[in-house]
């Protein structure tokens, strides 16, 4: 692991957000890389209900001030970042007045997913990749955590495709149980398209449920974790279907097993 440089990307990371099981791998995970000789970096974006204050937040000029097109609008992003005490790793949080200034995650106070979650989701993907590109910052491990990060793969791997930065860059996806039902939008399989990409990698977006983002994580990731224990029957055979490095649940517990599978040649 000495040097190897990972993106940890995730939609929830403690301290920042209460300990869920994600937000809880989202941090232990790249403090086990540190202390095997790694390098993080961790994208996540910056909810209004996040005490800037209280964390030390603070706006990165020379990496905010871009547009992103999203469906044909131009939404400005804003780049935070922040230190995780006594930690060596630094937080990098991506915002934008029209899509986190909101106290919530991506639910609604009745449990509903957000309807415009999609174009949240592809906000989010272009804004870390854009500012890992102004970071100068070629990473060996991308490393998603949840269905927020699920157009990741597909992104760097047609939108982002030709990106010389993320050329030797190997993908892993964490699946995470699901925390919604049905379907959030009706509209996602048209804004990804709008971004030129071939209806081939995106045929499951016209029915945008969790089955959905996570059979697009899986199809275009180079390797798969099951970071809960009790996913979909559904889910789990997808995963063991697609003949790809995995990690079982168990096994997502054992750190060593964890380094060693990072170490592997994808």
């Amino acid at each position: 692991m000495k040097d190897k440089r990972v993106l940890i990307i995730s939609s929830e990371v403690v301290p920042y957000l209460p300990q869920t099981e994600q937000a809880v791998n989202s941090f232990q995970i790249p403090k086990a890389i540190n202390e095997h000789g790694g390098q993080t970096r961790i994208f996540m974006p910056r909810y209004g209900l996040i005490n800037e204050r209280r964390h030390q937040l603070h706006e990165v000029i020379r990496l905010s001030g871009m547009n992103l097109v999203i469906n044909d609008m131009d939404m400005p992003l804003i780049i935070k970042v922040a230190s995780i005490p006594k930690e060596r790793m630094q937080v990098y949080f991506i915002d934008n007045e029209e899509y986190f200034k909101r106290h919530a995650l991506l639910h609604d106070d009745k449990g509903n997913c957000f309807k415009d979650n999609d174009e949240r989701m592809i906000f989010f993907t272009k804004g870390v990749v854009e500012t890992v590109k102004k970071l100068n910052w070629s990473p060996d491990i991308i490393h998603l955590h949840g269905w927020f990060t699920a157009l990741f793969p597909l992104y760097l791997k047609t939108y982002f495709g030709d990106e010389p930065l993320f050329a030797d860059s190997k993908i892993l996806s964490s699946i995470y149980e699901p925390n919604f039902q049905g379907v959030f939008s009706d509209k996602f399989y048209e804004k990804v398209s709008f971004d030129k990409i071939e209806d081939k990698h995106t045929n499951e977006l016209k029915t945008a449920d969790y089955s959905a983002l996570t059979k697009i994580a899986i199809k275009h990731s180079d390797g798969i974790i099951m970071s809960s224990e009790n996913l979909p029957e559904a889910v789990i055979e997808e995963i063991k279907q697609s003949k790809k490095p995995q990690l079982n649940f168990a096994e997502s517990k054992d750190e060593e097993i964890y380094i060693k599978f990072y170490s592997k040649k994808f």
